[in-house]
């Protein structure tokens, strides 16, 4: 692991714990950029015409990474530009169920759009919570970030399969740019109809990259309109036969956005999703217990079973200034200061916060 943490100079320089704001570039996604623009540089409209190729390997790459059939695959350039796509297509009114404090490009497009919305506090008791709303309150339309932005909480992945099973007629939306990177997942056995992220955080796929990840079936439940040249594959012929993935990208997509991203998948699977999960589990139990034992975590992060790796401890500026003198990088949100852990993080760097923090 510490070969593989060479590759990310940033490391050398601070202790790291903000990838829930921004994953970090790396040696190898740099050398590959470089090589990208060196081709574009020297050969012009020649290199970009091949583009489609990389295009397309992208497409599987995400597919294979995730389980889900290429064909139900989208590239998108970030969630929040996939999600209101999808939304457009979303005609009849819908009870929609909604998490308070969620991201809000999941819970504003909604809200946006006429819909009739329920709330439902995010507590230790989420998954029962979301369970009884739904049955209560005739909800059709479930929608959520698999991991909460400001504090960490994760959804229990089987109990959204669970669910769907109970409610074969729900609609499941959920945001995963919070989450996937960070272990194994199959979007197929997940219960979830569609499933965006931005790829820039735990993914290390830089900016401009995102995709949206479709269950069969899922086109009959919207009437999108958007399209395009590129959504035809450049075929004249072909503007009546655009698939439902393909209504995502009506323009041309950027080889080096979605190259990069390609990359990153290859990379991450070089080093193993299940080293990686290893890691951050390994990172997590350590962080949460000593974090819980000078009492900086909600009660609520406190009482779940299994938590991500991101944390939000109790906090001022004056900590986050006494942080950022020792040159830990990290982010204030919501009423606190946010900590979140990736695989190139150490056990050494949560001694070395827990330090700081027992010297205030």
């Amino acid at each position: 692991m510490q070969k593989i943490i060479k590759q990310f100079p940033v490391l050398s320089q601070y202790t790291y714990v903000d990838t829930a704001t921004s994953g970090l570039l790396y040696d190898g996604l740099l050398d590959w950029r470089q090589e990208h623009d060196l081709d574009f540089l020297i050969g012009g409209s020649k290199m970009k015409m091949k583009g489609h190729v990389l295009i397309s390997e992208t497409r599987n790459t995400i597919g294979k990474f995730f389980g889900c059939k290429a064909d139900n695959v989208a590239l998108v350039p970030n969630f929040s530009i996939g999600l209101n796509l999808l939304l457009e297509g979303m005609e009849a009114r819908r009870n929609v169920l909604l998490l308070e404090g969620d991201y809000p490009s999941v819970n504003w497009p909604l809200e946006s759009r006429g819909h009739t919305i329920y709330y439902l506090k995010v507590t230790d008791s989420l998954e029962e919570n979301i369970y009884d709303r739904i049955k209560k309150d005739n909800i059709n339309v479930l929608a959520l970030s698999l991991v909460q932005w400001l504090n960490g909480i994760k959804i229990d992945l089987e109990f959204l399969r669970n669910l769907k099973k109970d409610f074969p007629d729900l609609l499941i939306i959920a945001d995963g740019t919070q989450f996937l990177g960070t272990g194994i997942f199959n979007f197929e056995d997940s219960g979830i109809d569609v499933l965006g992220a931005s790829s820039y955080k735990w993914l290390l796929g830089g900016y401009g990259n995102g995709f949206m990840l479709f269950a069969d079936g899922t086109h009959a439940k919207f009437k999108c309109k958007s399209t395009g040249f590129n959504a035809a594959d450049g075929n004249m012929e072909a503007k009546e036969k655009v698939s439902f993935a393909k209504q995502f990208e009506p323009g041309h997509l950027d080889t080096f956005n979605f190259g990069s991203l390609n990359y990153s998948l290859g990379f991450l699977s070089d080093i193993g999703m299940d080293t990686i999960s290893d890691q951050i589990k390994k990172l997590s139990l350590k962080a949460k217990g000593a974090l819980e034992n000078l009492g900086l975590l909600e009660e609520s992060v406190v009482k779940r079973k299994d938590h991500s790796s991101i944390f939000n401890i109790r906090g001022d500026k004056d900590l986050y200034a006494k942080f950022m003198d020792h040159d830990v990088v990290c982010a204030q949100r919501g009423n606190g200061i946010r900590l979140s852990f990736h695989f190139y993080n150490t056990e050494n760097e949560i001694d070395k916060i827990i330090g700081i923090l027992k010297s205030r």
